[in-house]
């Protein structure tokens, strides 16, 4: 990785672009890298839907679509649509990544959350990292029964992540994720309570609501609507002039508006992998209240807010207070510590270093 830098192939969601405003956690994770990456000298490739930030990367691998026949339409076994696109998708991208292009790329670092990737890693003439976002899935742990990890290393993005994996990797490495804490800044901060993020049922959102009526403070929401049917039927009519919806936002509007808040109430009903909301809200010194659930209490501290038990809307209400007084130089002081975006990207370079190494020493060995 010297003379010009690697030529690093970053694999992420066909579904959605890597642009403003993100439609989630990783979208956002994968466009900080890859201009992190570019920064030092690195030659980006970008897999991801279509109309992704040109600035993100030098090139991209286009996403590939799929029209079955009239024939095969009639096959009353085919899959659901959105299966066949995704799984379409990444077949012609791992194929062409096996036969046509092995040597236009020095890595693979894998983002997806799709099975193939990991089920065709064995076929690749070039090393493969890949980050675990998520809880095991049905459909990774069958690629890795298939292969037992051949072809790619691994990183998980929390001890909490790499915990649920290590049944089927052992030796699980941990790189936290980690934000451009100079785009979210320090904020004066106020009476109101903010929550933001994606708009869906395993988020919480109603939750979040609740406990800032109990609390009595004005709640502003912010995120995309990931689940219509939820906003509409369980959302919606909570809105009112103390819950004010402010749609999706990009990252300097969202910044001004959780850094202009008393405090974050972070709300999962599953075990949030890390908690990048978190990261974001202390970055602009609002101190956050969340159910201590997943990663997220390996990145909050008493200084920086309060954890209460998963689904206790009570105990949220009730550390509200605390968690506002808390001095916003040492929120943010949390965040600059714990929750980098540089120490993120040292360590996947040092990790990159060491899986080109080993790859030009050998055959590979499988997972690390």
């Amino acid at each position: 990785m010297t003379g010009g830098g690697a030529r690093i192939a970053l694999l992420a969601s066909n579904r959605h672009p890597i642009r403003q405003p993100f439609a989630g956690g990783l979208e956002a994770h994968v466009w900080h890298l890859a201009r992190a990456l570019r920064a030092r000298g690195h030659r980006v490739t970008l897999f991801a839907a279509a109309g992704s930030d040109p600035a993100a990367a030098e090139a991209t691998l286009r996403v590939r679509t799929f029209s079955p026949s009239s024939a095969a339409a009639g096959d009353p076994s085919m899959a659901p649509a959105q299966f066949l696109a995704d799984h379409h998708a990444y077949l012609t991208l791992m194929t062409e990544l096996a036969t046509h292009v092995p040597r236009s790329f020095d890595l693979i670092h894998n983002h997806s959350l799709h099975y193939l990737p990991l089920a065709m890693a064995p076929a690749l003439d070039i090393p493969m990292l890949t980050t675990l976002h998520t809880p095991p899935t049905v459909w990774l742990e069958s690629a890795l029964e298939v292969n037992s990890g051949a072809g790619s290393d691994f990183v998980a993005v929390s001890e909490h992540t790499a915990a649920a994996w290590r049944r089927h990797l052992p030796d699980l490495d941990v790189i936290p994720n980690g934000i451009d804490v100079t785009g979210w800044p320090l904020g004066d901060g106020g009476h109101d309570l903010v929550w933001f993020g994606r708009i869906t049922p395993e988020k919480g959102t109603h939750l979040a609501i609740e406990a800032a009526r109990r609390a009595g403070r004005r709640l502003h929401l912010a995120g995309p609507v990931s689940d219509a049917r939820y906003y509409r039927d369980t959302i919606a009519g909570l809105l009112d002039d103390d819950v004010i919806y402010h749609g999706h936002l990009d990252q300097r509007a969202l910044g001004a508006l959780v850094g202009s808040c008393g405090a974050a109430l972070v709300t999962p009903l599953w075990d949030e992998p890390y908690g990048l909301v978190v990261a974001e809200a202390l970055a602009t010194g609002t101190p956050v209240v969340a159910f201590a659930r997943g990663g997220i209490p390996e990145i909050l501290d008493d200084d920086s807010g309060r954890l209460v038990p998963g689904g206790d809307v009570a105990a949220m209400a009730a550390a509200v207070d605390a968690a506002a007084a808390l001095p916003r130089h040492l929120v943010r002081r949390r965040a600059e510590t714990q929750c980098g975006h540089g120490a993120m990207v040292e360590a996947y370079l040092r990790r990159y270093r060491r899986l080109l190494s080993s790859f030009r020493a050998g055959p590979r060995q499988g997972a690390a």
